[in-house]
């Protein structure tokens, strides 16, 4: 008998078993991933600029809703207001950034992926 003669492809039983179980947990991942993307599309995520004289509404996966701006905000003239858009659009956006990342960390947690 010559040496890992009838050891297969060197995948022991406990090897199987674990490789078995990391599927199981990727596909439930993939589970999860599918509701969170749903659950981000229902979201809405408000950001405010100048006091709330500028308001941007964002899904929870980034695709803008809905701005609004008060009677205030167009006083202060053009180039104002358009400080006061980009700055409400990054609000929204950095929170809806720090809603993504909180709900993938709990999707993914405990599960020692690489990169996550």
């Amino acid at each position: 008998m010559t040496k890992g003669q009838g050891q297969g492809f060197g995948f022991g039983l406990g090897k199987m078993k674990e490789l078995t179980e990391a599927f199981k947990k990727a596909q439930q991942v993939q589970e999860g991933a599918k509701r969170l993307q749903e659950e981000l599309e229902q979201m809405m995520i408000e950001g405010q600029a100048g006091d709330g004289m500028v308001k941007v509404t964002m899904s929870g996966n980034q695709e803008p809703r809905d701005v609004v701006i008060t009677e205030a905000a167009l006083g202060e003239g053009a180039e104002m207001l358009s400080d006061l858009v980009k700055a409400a659009m990054l609000d929204a956006y950095n929170k809806s950034t720090a809603t993504m990342r909180e709900q993938m960390e709990e999707l993914t947690g405990g599960l020692n992926l690489p990169g996550m």
